[in-house]
């Protein structure tokens, strides 16, 4: 049998067709999608499993986050990376100084986890374990630096004010202490720009070392050079008889340099503050159903674990034994407690509510909440590719400016210009070029950008989010869980007989034997209606789970009895309640159970039907008594959603596996361009790929079966709730599950690379104008110290302005 045209699954006995559209297909959803784009060319027709092929190294070795100090540019990273892959164990080494971490790869049978820190701590770096505790230290280790460099500074610069400025512009000083006095001042100010040089300039001098040693010229090297240069030439000058000293330009690199470097410390920092409270979640210690307790990682494939009310589950595994509410809040960003009864599966990180547990732990063992704070800290390791072009071209403009204040230099001295005049305009070149600017024109727009999806409830995963989502040109959206909520829930009550209350209490007394979503949908719309459990002891039943029967307040004295002889059915469930013979399901079971529907709720429950719900329809002593339509509600701010997402010039697609009034109410949306109802995960992909072929695709999509097509999207957002293929296949995530944070993240891309473009443009206009003003001898080396100082402070205030407008 060949398989359907679009997506390659197997076709079924009478294959879907059109005379219109060439193949054959294995639904209505794969034939709309060929019908609308099989006129596309260039497809990548990549598989399912190859998108979902991770094809990572990790997979050879445990995997392991570090925060180091001390790393600001990509010179930095590479020697770090270095550093760490010459030890014997470790694998594959990323580090990252935008945000200060380093992910190693390595193998516990040869390195052990608690000794990683110690083989990066080198040269002044200082590695630790990535912790919540790190959130709470007062403050970075740039911040003692700096204090104690601004309070010398300060001291270097008083004495400027008073007695060398006054003379630099013709003027007496304020107290004339002689030549004497003149050598006590100067060698104050020596000591005191050495403190600031060597203390507060420590980072910087340890950088222009490393580079050094790695052989990847970088910006702390042309910093080092110009603030040593003016260091050396002003003390060589102190040392001869001479006033004509630059110790200030020293001290205003170091510190401007140094300031720029903790205002970056703290945006990073800050970018991170969304991952503490998912990393204090974490589970360390599981309790085996034996009471015994051990290391989660101890914990084999299977085991079984006690898990008592108030405690996270520790890892992903299914429910064997009880019945219990367990709050996935904090790892799928849903608010209300979901019901687990045997059978059902958790998720790691979950909180149980009430009773407790026993859970199977599955075949994998890992924890999905593990694995979120796993998938954040990766994204503190990405590296932008345009903040990889910047470090590309620091490399490039090192050297470059370097040359360029030899030659000015050389220059100087041909054309019959003294040796210091010469040394002062080489000193002026390397102050005025010092690209602080470009060091710091990608990684604080780039921490910026992911501090604020943070603060949205997004989670950038991927580099591509900031470099390709802003030229989306159609974005797919998955209609269950993502555009609707993804799970059933009551939205209507019609009674024909007796008390609302009543109803709902004995619908709830025989639904809560069945698994199925609609039946878990009315009882907890009965739970918050007031109908209460009442305990009583395990009921005989043909089928299904055990549980207690349902009373409301009023009733409870009327009927307190169990629900008995219960009987759960594929179309409902059958049972005593009070005594009395209760039908709960489709108006076929009732009918079947001898209770008449009457024509108004017939029709009722075919406009329910007509509109994408479900009708309950309940009886008891043979007559029918009421309705209930459970429908999975669109999300609240979907129509807002797609509009924002509309208006910006996007095409606005739905792909859904349901068909008829499901799929059929988005489609009359003035701002949805396309739907395709009844498409199949592997449909899905197709789809994705065909419009991949028409431009630029970001498909946004909840659960494991669109883990394919997120990642056959140029960009891939999950919705929380979001299996861990989804997880894993997604550039961003929406952790807490508003549908409204997507077109958030849309501007906070765009907005993001406006910024590093932004940033970029300045930093090379003003070398570019500065440069050949220095070379030309129209500054000197204090005012070229100045423009640097102000062209660093430019791109930080330009960083540090609002992206987009916080909620």
């Amino acid at each position: 049998m060949t398989g359907c045209t679009l997506c390659d699954l197997d076709l079924p006995a009478d294959p879907v067709t059109d005379p219109e559209v060439a193949g054959e297909f294995c639904c209505r959803g794969c034939l709309a999608v060929a019908r609308s784009l099989d006129d596309v060319e260039d497809i990548d027709a990549a598989s399912p499993e190859e998108l979902l092929d991770p094809g990572d190294d990790d997979a050879d070795g445990e995997v392991c986050y570090l925060s180091v100090d001390g790393m600001h540019c990509a010179t930095c990273e590479l020697f770090l990376e270095s550093t760490a892959t010459d030890n014997p164990g470790v694998e594959g080494a990323s580090a990252s100084y935008a945000t200060d971490t380093m992910k190693l790869v390595y193998d516990p049978a040869t390195v052990d986890a608690g000794d990683l820190p110690d083989l990066v701590s080198t040269a002044g770096y200082e590695a630790r374990e990535r912790s919540v505790a790190e959130e709470d230290e007062p403050d970075s280790p740039t911040a003692k630096f700096l204090v104690g460099g601004g309070f010398f500074g300060m001291m270097t610069m008083m004495w400027y004010v008073l007695f060398i400025y006054p003379q630099h512009f013709g003027f007496a000083p304020v107290v004339d202490f002689g030549s004497f006095g003149r050598l006590y001042l100067l060698a104050q100010i020596w000591l005191f720009t050495t403190v600031v040089l060597f203390y507060s300039g420590f980072t910087l001098l340890r950088g222009a070392y490393v580079s050094l040693r790695a052989g990847q010229p970088n910006m702390d090297l042309l910093v080092s050079l110009a603030a040593t240069s003016a260091y050396v030439y002003s003390t060589a000058v102190m040392v001869t008889g001479g006033i004509d000293v630059y110790f200030d330009v020293t001290v205003a690199i170091v510190l401007v340099v140094s300031a720029g470097n903790y205002y970056e410390d703290r945006v990073k920092r800050n970018a991170v503050s969304l991952l503490s409270d998912l990393t204090a979640a974490s589970v360390e210690e599981a309790r085996l159903r034996d009471g015994r307790t051990l290391p989660v990682e101890d914990v084999a494939p299977g085991s079984e674990l006690l898990v008592r009310p108030g405690e996270r589950v520790p890892l992903d595994g299914t429910v064997v034994e009880g019945v219990a509410a367990v709050d996935e809040a904090l790892v799928t960003g849903e608010s209300l407690p979901v019901t687990k009864r045997e059978g059902d599966e958790v998720v790691g990180g979950s909180v149980v509510t009430d009773t407790p547990l026993v859970v199977a732990v599955s075949e994998d063992a890992t924890s999905t909440l593990d694995r979120i704070v796993g998938l954040l800290w990766e994204v503190q390791s990405a590296r932008p590719g345009v903040q990889r072009l910047a470090d590309r071209l620091a490399t490039v403009f090192v050297p470059t400016v370097t040359t360029v204040a030899l030659l000015v230099a050389a220059g100087t001295l041909v054309l019959g210009g003294t040796p210091t005049g010469a040394l002062l305009v080489g000193l002026t070149v390397l102050v005025v070029a010092c690209p602080c600017a470009l060091g710091l024109a990608t990684p604080l727009a780039v921490a910026a950008g992911i501090q604020r999806a943070a603060e949205s409830g997004v989670v950038v995963a991927s580099e591509t989010v900031f470099e390709v989502l802003p030229d989306v040109d159609t974005v797919a959206l998955d209609k269950t869980g993502t555009l609707t909520s993804g799970e059933m829930s009551v939205t209507d009550v019609a009674v024909a007989d007796g008390d609302e209350a009543r109803l709902l209490a004995r619908a709830a007394a025989l639904e809560r034997y069945s698994n199925h979503p609609i039946a878990d949908a009315v009882v907890a719309f009965a739970a918050g209606e007031g109908v209460r459990p009442i305990p009583d002891e395990e009921p005989a039943t043909d089928g299904g789970k055990p549980a207690a029967a349902t009373a409301t307040g009023s009733d409870a004295d009327a009927w307190d009895d169990p629900a008995t002889s219960v009987d759960v059915r594929p179309t409902g469930v059958v049972g005593d309640v009070d005594g009395e013979r209760t039908v709960v399901g489709n108006s076929d079971l009732l009918v079947a159970e001898g209770i008449a529907v009457p024509e108004p709720f017939r029709e009722r429950a075919d406009a329910v039907a007509a509109d994408g719900g479900v009708p309950v329809l309940v009886g008891w002593d043979g007559q029918f008594r009421g309705l209930l339509a459970v429908t999975d509600r669109p999300r609240d701010d979907w129509d807002e959603t797609v509009r924002a997402l509309a208006d910006d010039g996007r095409s606005v697609v739905v792909l859904t596996g349901d068909e008829g009034a499901a799929a059929e109410r988005f489609r009359d949306h003035p701002a949805v361009d396309e739907v395709f109802a009844g498409v199949p995960p592997d449909g899905k992909v197709a789809a994705v790929q065909r419009l991949r072929a028409r431009g630029t695709v970001a498909m946004v999509g909840d659960g494991d079966n669109d883990a394919p097509a997120l990642a056959a999207a140029d960009v891939g957002v999950a919705i929380a709730g979001s299996g861990g293929l989804a997880t894993e296949a997604a550039d961003a995530v929406v952790t807490d599950g508003r549908l409204d944070a997507v077109p958030v993240l849309f501007d906070v891309a765009t907005a993001t690379r406006r910024r590093v473009r932004e940033n970029l443009t300045w930093a090379f206009g003003y070398n570019a104008v500065a440069i050949p003003l220095a070379a030309t001898g129209l500054l000197n080396p204090l005012f070229a110290a100045l423009a640097m100082g102000t062209s660093s402070a430019l791109v930080v205030l330009n960083s540090a302005r609002s992206l987009v407008p916080t909620e």
